[in-house]
């Protein structure tokens, strides 16, 4: 009797995770997915200069066509010192205002390619920041065709 009921559990589990399976979008099933990567840290100094990091590139190979749904952030920086902060993707760039987050904000932008994060000092801020932890990782979706 103990043996049937387990069967039946199994079966009913079985049934209910293929079920699960089924109704997943083609789209969702397959080629959703995301990667994470991570950039040395940075000396922000002063002046109107730009800081900007090693390339964010995926570590593994992300379907053509896929396009970023969100990006998730982190940054350390020394108490009290800050530094403004972008995330960028070529010529479109996101503000990040807190050292660790998520947006939407570079959704539709292809996957595959490299992130930046960039840096500047805060005005009157003089004292150079050393920026570390640079972490991203991105969320993306693939539309079949």
């Amino acid at each position: 009797m103990i043996a049937g009921a387990r069967a039946s559990r199994l079966a009913r589990l079985v049934c209910a995770l293929t079920i699960g399976l089924l109704s997943l979008a083609p789209s969702q099933a397959i080629a959703d997915g995301s990667w994470a990567a991570s950039a040395p840290p940075l000396r922000i100094m002063a002046g109107d200069h730009e800081t900007v990091s090693d390339p964010l590139s995926p570590p593994v190979e992300v379907p053509n066509g896929s396009l970023i749904r969100e990006v998730i952030w982190r940054v350390q920086s020394p108490v009290g010192l800050t530094a403004q902060a972008q995330l960028c993707q070529a010529g479109d760039c996101i503000l990040l205002p807190t050292a660790r987050g998520r947006s939407p904000g570079l959704m539709g932008l292809p996957a595959d390619q490299p992130l930046r994060f960039r840096f500047s000092l805060r005005p009157g801020q003089r004292r150079g920041v050393l920026v570390q932890g640079l972490q991203v990782i991105v969320n993306y979706e693939h539309k079949a065709p």
